[in-house]
């Protein structure tokens, strides 16, 4: 397995593939910066849609020589697409064998399966090459390097965590945040010296937590009011960026909760009791409670089932426009409260 820093002028097929989108912009930017310095000019670039594309247009541009460059870069996304058909996975087998001199392959991919065509690319001196979100330390630390490096400022390492805990892994969201940051401090700043990143900065200027936007669904439906559910719904989405899946996740959970404590009580539970199993604390508890009790079991039950339901839809792709989705269920779980 290459690293991005390995990526040479010399490979002539490479394979990118992954879920994290940045990686997968900025290894094939450095690459080509490679083959540029390598020409001692801009290296023809085509790119082909791996869902469209035709072998031939494909091999045709492999194999001809560029009128204006000395070298080509051909570029093939959603490659798994493409190589889906057997004929295709072969005939580029066959062409990683034996690969055309001036041009270099990229085939970029979300998703790879593994197989022949990887042993004849390295073989070769290609490189495969995975790009995944990172864990959390590992982003914290990368995003001190690119704050120095490519937004001239100097994140502090609390800050970083506070950036990938509200953030997440993604790096192409976290690089947008650190630019957005290193602008403020830079701006703020009245020395010549590098601005600071600190974590109060983060706190005050990112997006809440994935903890805090999953509460605060769950506190506006419970207070009760469809319109307010509706409105922090479309505030999460359209101003913090919360992820809708996330949302979704919160109704379910709440759902169940508030399952769990009405069975617990029609069952002649304590609160200290309910409180314990349910593994309820901290502000939700009580409001969690009052609404479980007046709901009662069956209703509860259903309320529950019909969020399982939605989670399901939205994942097969059945819920049509998911925001607006989750906007109107959001309006009716808060309408449930007796």
């Amino acid at each position: 397995m290459a690293k991005a820093a390995d990526l040479n002028h010399t490979m002539r097929v490479i394979v990118l593939h992954g879920k994290d989108s940045f990686q997968l912009v900025e290894r094939l930017k450095r690459l080509q910066r490679a083959l540029d310095a390598h020409a001692g000019a801009p290296v023809a670039r085509f790119d082909f849609d791996g869902g469209s594309a035709s072998l031939a247009d494909i091999l045709d541009e492999l194999r001809t020589y560029g009128l204006l460059a000395s070298h080509k870069l051909i570029v093939v996304d959603r490659a798994d697409q493409f190589l889906g058909v057997e004929e295709r996975r072969r005939a580029l087998e066959r062409y990683a064998e034996d690969s055309a001199e001036g041009s270099t392959l990229v085939l970029r991919s979300e998703t790879w399966r593994p197989g022949n065509l990887d042993k004849i690319i390295v073989a070769k001196g290609g490189a495969i090459v995975k790009c995944e979100p990172p864990d959390a330390a590992t982003a914290a630390g990368w995003c001190v390097k690119r704050a120095l490096h490519e937004h001239q400022a100097e994140l502090l390492p609390a800050a970083a965590d506070a950036l990938v805990d509200r953030l997440g892994t993604n790096l192409a969201r976290l690089d947008s945040e650190l630019a957005k940051l290193a602008a403020f401090v830079a701006g703020s700043s009245k020395t010549s010296a590098l601005p600071k990143i600190d974590a109060k900065i983060v706190a005050e200027l990112v997006g809440r937590t994935r903890e805090e936007q999953a509460w605060e669904i769950q506190s506006a439906v419970l207070r009760g009011s469809a319109g307010g559910a509706v409105a922090k719904v479309r505030d999460l989405v359209e101003t913090s960026q919360a992820p809708e899946q996330l949302l979704i996740w919160s109704l379910v959970d709440l759902s169940r909760k508030l399952h769990d404590c009405a069975r617990l009580f029609a069952q002649g539970e304590a609160e200290n009791s309910v409180l314990r199993s349910v593994k309820l604390w901290g502000d939700g508890a009580g409001p969690t409670m009052k609404m479980a009790r007046r709901l009662g079991p069956e209703r509860a039950a259903r309320l529950f089932a019909e969020c399982v339901d939605l989670d399901r839809r939205s994942k097969q792709g059945q819920a049509g426009d998911v925001a607006r989705t989750i906007e109107g269920f959001a309006a009716l779980f808060a309408d449930s409260v007796p």
